[in-house]
């Protein structure tokens, strides 16, 4: 354990000497190679190399791996169907429990319903299956998998893939099983810096009817709480309509995000109804009595700070990806950093930005200001009240049960048949959240997804329907491509991208799922448009600050915070200040994301860029109104690589270059 401990304190890209890796010559694997009889030489040592990298002196001798080579690579292919069948079945019944365990023991602090206390986040942070992989390695198991089932890099399945069947698709997506080999220990300090950082952002809630203007005026009613950044940006969404005070309430929010940024909130007004606070000045009163309170000053990037140096642990035991923004992007999402920062900077700096700003300014009638990155006019909702929307799904969804129940008449708007819309919602769990909500899915046959919303005492209001909407588009993804996929290793998408892009395209038809006639044209490719934009911005920062972190690992969360803000006001002067206005705005620095799901954020306007390519072909259909048959089709096209399933499901590979052209038509 000491020795263990040891190795999980070092932080250098190398092999540490504690874990004893064998090494096996070149010599060994040559003759390995040429002994076996199989009709794949190239596979062959390609399995045989890849076992060996993380083959360890606990493992066995040379000899040993050796024998364990020939006994155990299947040559004969109906054989190795079986073995895939066999693996794929134990895979999917490992991730269905661990998956189940896990949204089992989290729910007392998810979920809405009593405080949790210490025993509950504890809880909540505890994971029986932390030492799966360890186990997978030392019964032999992921070395079996490696031998049969090789990895391929990033640049090898998008060459070799073009002319991959859907079974050696599958095959390749098993050799990602095993790439690395992390600790359970290390495995452990990722686990707990990530969930304290999601706990910290899940109670993260302003009550916005103890703040005050500096005149002592209080603008929003008094039991409204928003949770930062999402409510406060929904809500200042919501005054792009005709409603009393909505400018003066978009400056407050503005200010308050500011406050939040540069940590100088008061700690104790957060969550917290025993204070009112004026943002302008700062102050605080309690009992009508002015306080002095102390600042939060670097809490936020205190849990950043944590994530990153677990990620640091972990660095050394991925040789292939050895930095956690490689395994981010060439890993999780399959693009490169370096391609997804082309495609977001040839978007944000566009002249299309700054013709759609200035139709917005005109729009508006006044000089844009920072927070109208969230304009909310070009959607056919902003015409209609929210007040009559939100009387409206508050009869319809008084609870989660009745959401649950009124799931299929949803999808039979979007076109689903009466059967298949049952089969579909039958297979998603409706649950009331603690937070904002989310889509958590299911990862087996026989399991369930869930959708978390929050349902205030009163019903759901139309703010939080729009987003129940958006992930119940998530959940709706995540159940055809795990139960309607034709091999297990194929399940899913190809990055949360793509399952970012269903959920939008349910979000956009929020009012058909209501019943009404909604229509997907001009001002919804703007609005897609718009939101790429702001996000892509937003985005951005995050990437930079973690490439930040790791030129400067010795870091403090002040240094952090510091330079977190310095990143956030070059990104705006560069790309957003030509076309907003106001030098130094800090406000790509809001997103909670951030804090509890880094470098996650990418995946936003890498899904807008997917999604309009999506809803064009839509618009190309014999009735774009009926598009359930192509969710069925594309979302079952599973876990390829991004320009793989964009060609399958629309012919291109991804490209903002569709809508820039169809903004040159609009605008003119």
């Amino acid at each position: 354990m000491l020795a263990l401990l040891c190795a999980v304190a070092c932080t250098e890209n190398k092999k540490s000497e504690e874990t004893a890796y064998a090494d096996i010559s070149e010599s060994y694997i040559t003759k390995l190679v040429a002994e076996i009889d199989s009709p794949d030489k190239a596979l062959l040592e390609r399995g045989i190399r890849q076992a060996a990298s993380l083959w360890t002196s606990e493992d066995g001798t040379t000899d040993e791996f050796i024998a364990f080579v020939k006994e155990n690579y299947v040559a004969d292919p109906d054989r190795k169907k079986e073995l895939y069948d066999k693996l794929a079945r134990a895979n999917e019944i490992l991730a269905g429990a661990y998956n189940q365990v896990t949204i089992d023991l989290q729910k007392p602090t998810i979920l809405a319903g009593p405080e949790p206390d210490n025993v509950d986040y504890i809880l909540s942070e505890y994971s029986p299956y932390s030492h799966m992989s360890d186990d997978m390695f030392q019964n032999k198991l992921a070395f079996i998998t490696m031998l049969n089932f090789p990895f391929y890099t990033l640049a090898e399945k998008n060459e070799l893939g073009k002319d991959w069947s859907r079974l050696e698709w599958a095959y390749a997506r098993m050799g990602d099983s095993y790439t690395s080999r992390v600790p359970a220990e290390v495995s452990k300090v990722g686990s707990k810096a990530y969930s304290d950082a999601e706990n910290y952002i899940a109670s993260y809630n302003i009550m916005m009817g103890h703040v005050l203007t500096d005149d002592g005026r209080k603008l929003f009613p008094e039991d409204m709480v928003l949770l930062s950044h999402w409510n406060l940006r929904d809500e200042l969404k919501s005054n792009y309509a005709d409603v009393p005070n909505a400018n003066e309430k978009q400056e407050m929010i503005y200010k308050i995000m500011e406050r939040i940024i540069s940590q100088d909130i008061p700690a104790a007004v957060v969550n917290n109804p025993g204070y009112d606070w004026a943002p302008y000045s700062n102050k605080t009163w309690k009992d009508g009595k002015e306080v002095s309170l102390k600042a939060e000053g670097a809490v936020r990037y205190q849990r950043i700070l944590d994530e990153y140096h677990a990620d640091l642990l972990v660095d050394k035991y991925n040789p292939g990806m050895p930095t956690g923004i490689i395994r981010n992007f060439e890993g999780s999402m399959e693009v490169s950093a370096d391609e997804i920062e082309r495609l977001f900077v040839d978007l944000v700096s566009s002249e299309q930005v700054k013709k759609v700003g200035a139709l917005i300014r005109e729009r508006l009638g006044r000089d844009l200001r920072p927070y109208d990155i969230w304009y909310d006019g070009f959607k056919s909702r902003s015409t209609m009240p929210e007040d009559v929307l939100t009387a409206q799904t508050r009869k319809l969804y008084p609870d989660p049960d009745a959401f649950q129940a009124g799931m299929p008449k949803m999808l039979q708007n979007l076109g689903f048949s009466r059967e298949r819309s049952t089969y579909i919602a039958d297979k998603i769990a409706v649950e009331g959240a603690r937070g904002s909500g989310h889509a958590w899915g299911t990862q087996g046959k026989g399991y369930k997804s869930f959708l978390r919303t929050r349902i205030g005492a009163e019903g759901m209001d139309y703010k939080g329907y729009n987003i129940a909407v958006h992930e119940f588009g998530h959940n709706v993804e995540q159940t055809l491509d795990t139960y309607d996929i034709d091999y297990y290793s194929l399940s899913g998408v190809p990055n949360t991208g793509f399952t970012e892009t269903l959920a939008f395209v349910f979000q956009k038809r929020d009012l058909r799922l209501l019943g009404y006639k909604s229509v997907i044209d001009d001002n919804t490719t703007l609005d897609i448009f718009w939101g790429m934009y702001e996000i892509m911005g937003v985005s951005l920062v995050d990437m930079y600050t973690w490439r930040w972190l790791y030129d400067n690992p010795d870091a403090t969360a002040e240094d952090l915070r510091d330079n977190c803000i310095r990143i956030a006001k070059e990104v705006w002067n560069k790309y957003y200040e030509p076309v907003l206005g106001t030098h130094d705005s800090t406000i790509l620095a809001v997103y909670s994301h951030m804090v509890n799901s880094p470098m996650y954020l990418p995946n936003y306007p890498y899904g807008h860029i997917i999604e309009y390519q999506i809803e064009e072909h839509f618009s190309n259909l014999y009735n774009p109104n009926h598009i359930a048959p192509e969710i069925d089709r594309i979302w079952r096209i599973g876990r390829l690589t991004p320009n793989a399933w964009m060609n399958e499901a629309v012919g291109s590979d991804v490209s903002t270059q569709p809508i820039l052209n169809a903004i040159d038509r609009i605008v003119k």
